[in-house]
């Protein structure tokens, strides 16, 4: 093959790993093409084109996360991962890690880690890669990476939230809570949801949000029973979509332009975490983006006749 289609066939598995390290659809896109580049001025060929291109790309993601941590220390209120609908990249194999790994809960998980460790995380336990190959990649010794990889095994373990195994249940829970928030059924929603469930809002101080952070299924049921059916009188709507492996859906202005996602954390039969992302510079890559701020005015003058 020509390096153009290694390259391209190996994209996938590019892209998965730098999201997986960096959390944002953006920084990572940018990772495969300067991985691209490198690749491209090359003067000669690698033994194996999926080592030495999986090695650049993580290295130019650690790099990458290095910077950008400073920048997430200074963001305005909580940050969440840049929502992902489709993972490129399918290993029947390695399907159960793959998924569980870019769930946000685990991508929020994975922050706690150094750069290093959760690159090397990444690469062994998610992907599967040898441990001479993660050595080769982050400039580290074989037994320094097991270290590594030990030391971040365990902090995600302590944390790793279980998600239900049966995805058929998740739709049909997500399709009820859906339901329920449509029709601003406070009691539908309290069902649905854990008592100490958690609402969690990312607008970045770039568009409104519901809130912050809401706590407790009484809480969280009542703000979301009285915000969305007033949503929905100015025509927002809405469609069931998976986020980040995990049900949630995805929200639209009367134009059709994305307003915002819901992604949905389900434990046990219910609801343990809503998250929401609203900052438009996060949402750019699923499409034209709305005027939150404009939508938010429209639904306050609507609440205001209503009264």
């Amino acid at each position: 093959m020509s390096k153009v289609e290694e390259f391209e066939e190996l994209r996938p598995l590019l892209f998965s790993i730098a999201y997986r390290i960096l959390g944002s659809v953006g920084e990572a896109e940018d990772a495969v093409q300067e991985t691209w580049l490198r690749y491209d001025a090359s003067t000669t060929r690698p033994v194996s084109a999926k080592a030495f291109l999986s090695a650049t790309v993580t290295r130019i993601a650690i790099d990458v996360l290095r910077s950008a941590r400073v920048r997430r220390e200074e963001y305005v209120g909580p940050w969440l991962p840049e929502p992902l609908l489709d993972d490129p990249y399918e290993d029947p194999a390695r399907a159960a890690e793959l998924a569980d790994s870019v769930s946000m809960a685990a991508l929020l998980l994975l922050e706690r880690l150094s750069p290093l460790e959760r690159s090397v995380f990444v690469l062994r336990e998610v992907f599967g890669f040898g441990f001479d190959e993660i050595a080769a990649a982050v400039g580290r010794s074989e037994a320094a990476c097991r270290q590594l990889v030990v030391r971040a095994r365990r902090h995600m373990n302590e944390g790793r939230p279980r998600f239900e195994a049966d995805r058929q249940e998740r739709q049909e829970l997500a399709r009820q809570f859906f339901e329920a928030l449509a029709h601003g059924d406070v009691d539908g929603l309290r069902s649905l949801l854990s008592a100490d469930v958690q609402l969690v809002g990312d607008g970045g101080g770039k568009a409104p949000q519901l809130a912050r952070a809401v706590a407790g299924a009484e809480n969280v049921a009542r703000l979301l029973a009285t915000v969305y059916p007033l949503m929905a009188r100015v025509d927002i709507t809405f469609e069931l979509h998976e986020v980040n492996g995990q049900p949630g859906a995805l929200f639209r202005d009367r134009n059709g332009k994305v307003l915002h996602i819901l992604a949905l954390d389900v434990l046990d039969g219910q609801i343990q975490t809503i998250r929401s992302v609203i900052n438009p510079d996060k949402l750019g890559h699923l499409g034209p983006v709305a005027d939150a701020w404009a939508v938010d005015r429209e639904v306050k003058q609507t609440r205001k006749r209503t009264r």
